[in-house]
């Protein structure tokens, strides 16, 4: 269960109460338009959301499909006083704490990207090991050009905070991660800490988003993988967020909204997504909808999911084939085009808005539909019955 096991799925950190610096992040959902070839992804946030259908060991020919461009209709500060057409997400005034940025690739990231062009004030949480790579590179402005808004202006992340998802509070942590030399130098970063950090200096917060997972045993089969192995999946992928959820709950405004990322394999047969993950992903999906209902009683907080389709992240590629599952996804699901982070992005602003008040307790896909599709389409058994689509 140690968090030293995060390098194939991300862990979410953040940053001690006791920052080195008091940055201040409005994002704004980002604008995606380009090829299949030539499009830098924004990637996803943790190797456990990845979706397919079928055993992905096949090989594919590259993509030439193309996908149009995917515009959020969150606000920035900046156009507040223009008109806007249609429905406006508009979070002004609120505040996300965002579990699982450590750099902008993934979608935590884009996640905290689209609430802050919406207007919402965004803290995040990462990794204590990618703390100091992660704050060095905000610093120097390595991910400047991923922070820029619709407006043009830069997201601003108003504090970083060094958490790790597994331990709940001080007595929880061993001592050989206490002698960690990579946890040299944070404190306060268990579950309660960070809520107690995020309290004292802030207050309350009105949205809490969970883009964490870790399976330190993923590409080993179910029927080979460890107690440790499996325990330490569930540990950081799913009872992380009951965790979060129940530390940060007493400091929620009423009205608020609490999300997480999911993936298919919680439902489907996934080969090659093992260790556990499958199962944390299911126990993820049915805490859900249990946590929707205290959490809706208790504080009037809505809980949902994002079920988010495959994305060729740095933390992804630790399974082995995501690559295989991108291209099975653009030949198999409904919407022939590449998946943006960005769209998982406006997702989650849309759930945590005012125009998602009546949604909790649900699993939304975000995978241009091949949770719907029951077979491979791109199967020779169908090669006679002319299904419309793209040539690969």
């Amino acid at each position: 269960m140690a968090a030293t096991a995060a390098s194939s799925l991300q862990i979410a950190a953040a940053r001690p109460c006791i920052s080195s610096s008091q940055r201040v992040v409005k994002a704004g959902a980002s604008i995606l338009g380009a090829n299949s070839k030539s499009v830098s992804w924004t990637k996803l946030a943790s190797a456990c959301n990845i979706s397919s259908m079928e055993p992905f060991r096949r090989s594919f020919t590259s993509s030439q499909v193309k996908f149009n461009k995917v515009v959020t209709k969150a606000m920035s500060e900046s156009t507040e006083n223009k008109p806007v057409s249609g429905l406006a997400i508009d979070l002004k005034g609120k505040r996300a704490f965002v579990a699982g940025v450590a750099d902008d690739n993934g979608y935590g990231w884009a996640i905290a990207k689209a609430l802050a062009a919406a207007g919402a004030e965004i803290l995040v949480g990462t990794w204590v090991p990618a703390l100091n790579i992660f704050e060095t590179s905000l610093r120097r402005g390595k991910f400047d050009e991923s922070r820029v808004l619709p407006d043009g202006s830069l997201m601003e992340i108003a504090k970083v905070y060094p958490l790790d998802a597994v331990f709940d509070n001080p007595d929880d942590v061993p001592e050989d991660i206490k002698a960690n030399k990579r946890y040299a130098g944070s404190s306060n970063w268990t579950v309660q800490e960070v809520a107690e950090c995020v309290k004292q200096d802030f207050g309350s917060i009105d949205i809490l988003v969970h883009s964490l997972a870790n399976g330190p045993e993923v590409k080993k089969p179910l029927l080979e993988t460890s107690r440790s192995g499996y325990l330490a999946a569930i540990s950081a992928s799913s009872y992380s967020y009951v965790s979060l959820l129940k530390h940060f709950l007493p400091i929620m405004n009423p009205g608020g909204s609490s999300i997480s990322l999911t993936y298919i394999a919680s439902e489907r047969i996934i080969p090659g997504y093992g260790g556990g993950m499958s199962s944390a992903k299911a126990a993820l999906e049915s805490d859900t909808k249990v946590l929707a209902f205290e959490a809706g009683r208790k504080n009037k907080i809505r809980v949902n999911t994002i079920s988010a389709g495959p994305l060729g992240s740095r933390a992804a590629k630790a399974i082995g084939f995501i690559e295989t599952m991108i291209e099975y996804s653009l030949a198999n699901a409904p919407l022939q085009k590449e998946l943006s982070a960005d769209e998982v992005g406006n997702t989650a602003a849309f759930l945590a808005s005012p125009l998602a008040s009546a949604i909790t307790g649900a699993v939304i896909y975000v995978d241009n539909g091949l949770n719907a599709m029951g077979v491979g389409v791109d199967s020779p058994i169908f090669k006679d019955l002319n299904i419309p689509g793209e040539k690969h």
